[in-house]
């Protein structure tokens, strides 16, 4: 069986031409095409509807577009998200010229290594359910850079993207020159995304750290809830080599007062968090002690689950994600925004069910254990270290029934490659080695040789381009009688996802 489980068959609805077609150079001509730039190379998809949440293609009008090119050039003429300096300076000094955006809202600040993104993006349902204004700033981004930003549930369109640029712009520069060095990348999309919610305004922002937590430049909120999801070994050249040195950097975020929300981690990094919060005279709440997944069931298209939260029980949640880790990322969401609205600690009783209900019913995660084409079932998810990864492949085999799965990987070479490939090896049949536009990424034959290693050679195919490496897997998949049991899984890296997604036409 190639679907999620537990039906025979789940029709997405979606008829074969609405997907992309991997197409050859001559078709460039189709009118059809859409053209999207990556790196030096030029993917060519078949255009239809959106499907599923609707991330953002580039701007429709033509002056729009250039506009947001020239603010993404001179974005990325800066530090890179991976090139940093361990320093808030820059970033506070920025914050003080812009008068303290940051402070005109209440924040919940969410760390950890796994699970972030998902968990933001829950937490900002269940807020925005309650009727409060959210804004949520989270990294990296799956296709389009606006991403990043969102109010209300939905990335800033293209134009706010641009005048929140411009208007921080002059600002930018004047910090420059008072710097050692100039500010980030990432700092000044932080400040961009703090400056949008003051003007919006919004009642609450969600943000996820970009990496760490003492020195991310996030870390300029004085956030009453501190979320930190479950910490594994990853950035180990920044950030320590045992989950407890990691855990001491994420411990960061917690501020005086706050009200921390743990999932379950590591002893060591426990023990990390705990002492922390002590010395902050923080409050802790601990998934399997004060909250946590009560039962879940697998359910079509998701799970339903039955949640303990620091108010009480929640029953008959659906999650419309796969995976147990999307059933801890909604309990830690959940306890999140009980502990924001002062459930638990400061008074008694429980969010309304039917609205807990309602919004994680609307939850959507692109890139995360994602069906994007069915005949054969292609799946996209964003692991990118062996904790992921694990993850992942507990997720694929509970809500799918594949009998022979092929692995597409394009990772990034500052990752445990061997540690990824190895959580995969036990569910892949054969995988397909690739390499995507990102400068970041691992070169092609150094990642098959770690391949070979792991699956050995009759189980490695290499295609350097990511669409040939699509196709192959795909032609690979059709190999089972009328595609009976056939899935592929994209998976690596968020820019090898995010450009698997374009050509497989979701926008």
């Amino acid at each position: 069986m190639s679907e999620p489980r537990p039906s025979d068959r789940h029709d997405d609805s979606d008829s074969d031409d609405t997907f992309a077609e991997i197409v050859d150079e001559e078709t460039q001509r189709d009118p059809d095409l859409a053209v999207i730039e990556a790196g030096s190379r030029t993917l060519r998809t078949r255009s239809g509807p959106p499907q599923g949440e609707e991330v953002p293609a580039r701007p429709a009008d033509p002056e729009v577009d250039k506009a947001l090119r020239a603010v993404e050039q001179e974005l990325a003429g800066r530090w890179g998200e991976t090139k940093l300096e361990p320093s808030v300076t820059r970033i506070a000094a920025l914050m003080d010229v812009l008068g303290e955006p940051q402070r005109a809202y209440p924040s919940i600040h969410i760390t950890g290594t796994n699970g972030k993104t998902s968990t933001a993006r829950m937490i900002e349902a269940l807020l925005g359910a309650f009727d409060l204004r959210t804004g949520r700033y989270t990294s990296p981004h799956v296709q389009s850079i606006t991403e990043r930003i969102s109010l209300d549930g939905s990335p800033i369109d293209p134009e706010r993207f641009i005048e929140a640029y411009q208007d921080i712009k002059p600002y930018v520069e004047m910090v420059d020159t008072q710097q050692p060095y100039r500010l980030s990348f990432f700092e000044v999309l932080t400040g961009m995304a703090y400056a949008a919610f003051a003007d919006a305004p919004v009642d609450v922002a969600v943000v996820e750290v970009g990496m760490g937590g003492s020195w991310d430049a996030t870390n300029v909120i004085d956030a009453s809830v501190a979320v930190v999801t479950p910490i594994s070994l990853d950035h180990t050249d920044r950030l320590g080599t045992t989950p407890a040195e990691i855990a001491g950097e994420k411990a960061g975020i917690i501020k005086q007062g706050a009200t921390v929300v743990l999932a379950q981690q590591p002893v060591d990094a426990a023990q990390v968090m705990l002492k922390k919060a002590v010395e902050v005279d923080a409050t802790v709440a601990r998934e399997g002690m004060e909250f946590g997944v009560v039962s879940r069931e697998i359910a079509v298209g998701g799970q339903l689950l039955t949640l303990r939260g620091l108010g009480g029980e929640y029953t008959e949640i659906f999650l419309p994600l796969y995976g147990a880790h999307q059933a801890h990322n909604a309990a830690v969401a959940l306890s999140a925004v009980e502990a924001f609205f002062g459930i638990g600690a400061e008074q008694p009783g429980s969010l309304d069910v039917d609205t807990v209900r309602r919004a994680f019913a609307s939850v959507v995660s692109p890139g995360r254990l994602e069906v994007v084409r069915s005949s054969p079932t292609v799946v996209l998810d964003a692991a990118h270290n062996p904790a992921g990864a694990r993850a992942t492949a507990d997720g694929l085999s509970e809500a799918f029934g594949f009998s022979r799965l092929i692995g597409v990987v394009g990772t990034s070479s500052d990752k445990d490659v061997k540690g990824l490939l190895e959580a995969f090896e036990p569910i892949f049949a054969e995988v397909v080695i690739t390499q995507n536009s990102s400068g970041r990424a691992m070169d092609v034959d150094a990642l098959a040789a770690v391949a070979v290693e792991v699956f050995g050679e009759d189980r490695v195919q290499v295609e350097p381009r990511l669409d040939d490496a699509l196709e192959a897997a795909i032609t690979l998949a059709e190999e089972e009688d009328e595609y009976a049991g056939a899935g592929v899984l994209v998976t690596g890296s968020v820019i090898t996802v995010g450009e698997a997604r374009l050509l497989l036409g979701r926008r």
